[in-house]
């Protein structure tokens, strides 16, 4: 797949998906203008342009829109707090929310090629009877969802909603994440302190999602719809963390029930067979196989990671 010399933004460009997606891009030809809130130092022998700025600032993307003229626009920019605490309340509402409405209002009045908007796995499914949403970062991805299908509807956006599932692969910085911090606490032998671990979860590694976002920037006849980014297999956090433990290699046991379960936890799993018809795209990644990536990453940074986490 070639995106070369096309013009392509990614908001939340130094995240953890964001770095991979531009990494990707770049090495597919695009000119990739990166867009964080922190400052970043432009290096003119690369094809990637940072920008700084706040997607939430209304007058901040319809500069960019005006200055970048994009033909592809990847919407990463987020929040990610899935606790259902009233702290998170403000913080989903600006970053996740209206960030989303200001990049729509600006490709209506601009223009763009596409728009692919990150929904989440966590929004609630009225026809399975989930009638509100369990936490404040799953009420902005789901009002979110609704406002891009009615910016398709209404002013013609050709947006795309991806619906990623749970996300894991090399240079997640957050450490919080379970992923990241199993494998830190294993490797500075450390019992990993979890909840019961009963959760089933879909688990889809960095690059596999990177490459459907590719696919989604130009497969044809999906405007307006929801493409579901996943592995299609459910995964107990019980088994994953054992499986992490197992790679490490430490004879380390977790500790389970440490840690109590968030209520109201959804259940999903990506339709994968879907996806595949709408945009050519099937995960390719096995667990074992990505687990395995991930781990010799944070092995390699670890002292970096120690040294620089906050006391």
């Amino acid at each position: 797949m070639t995106f070369s010399g096309r013009n392509v933004l990614v908001t939340g460009a130094s995240g953890f998906i964001g770095t991979h997606l531009c990494q990707r891009l770049a090495a597919a030809g695009a000119e990739v203008h990166a867009l964080s809130r922190s400052a970043h130092l432009n290096d003119a022998s690369s094809s990637l342009t940072w920008w700084q700025g706040d997607v939430a600032e209304i007058d901040s993307v319809r500069m960019l829109f005006r200055k970048v003229q994009p033909a592809t626009v990847y919407h990463l920019a987020s929040h990610v707090m899935g606790a259902p605490d009233l702290q998170h309340v403000l913080p989903t509402f600006r970053a996740n929310l209206q960030s989303s409405v200001n990049l729509l209002t600006a490709a209506a009045e601009t223009g763009c090629g596409r728009l692919v908007m990150t929904g989440s796995l966590a929004e609630p499914e009225p026809s399975r009877g989930e009638m509100f949403p369990v936490a404040p970062y799953a009420a902005a991805k789901w009002a979110s969802s609704g406002y891009a299908r009615m910016f398709h509807a209404l002013y013609g956006v050709p947006v795309v909603l991806a619906r990623v599932f749970m996300v894991y692969g090399p240079a997640q910085k957050d450490l919080s994440k379970l992923i990241p911090y199993s494998i830190l606490s294993l490797l500075q032998g450390r019992s990993p302190a979890i909840s019961s671990g009963e959760r089933l979860v879909d688990w889809i590694y960095v690059d596999d999602v990177v490459e459907a976002y590719l696919a989604l920037a130009d497969s044809p006849g999906i405007e307006g719809r929801t493409v579901e980014i996943g592995s299609g297999k459910l995964i107990s956090i019980r088994e994953i963390v054992g499986r992490v433990a197992h790679l490490v290699g430490r004879g380390i046991e977790p500790t389970f029930g440490a840690l109590p379960d968030r209520p109201m936890e959804p259940v999903r799993i990506a339709a994968v067979e879907q996806t595949r018809e709408m945009i050519g795209w099937s995960p390719k990644t096995q667990l074992t196989q990505g687990l395995s990536r991930t781990i010799a990453w944070y092995t390699e940074h670890l002292n970096e990671l120690i040294h620089s986490a906050p006391s």
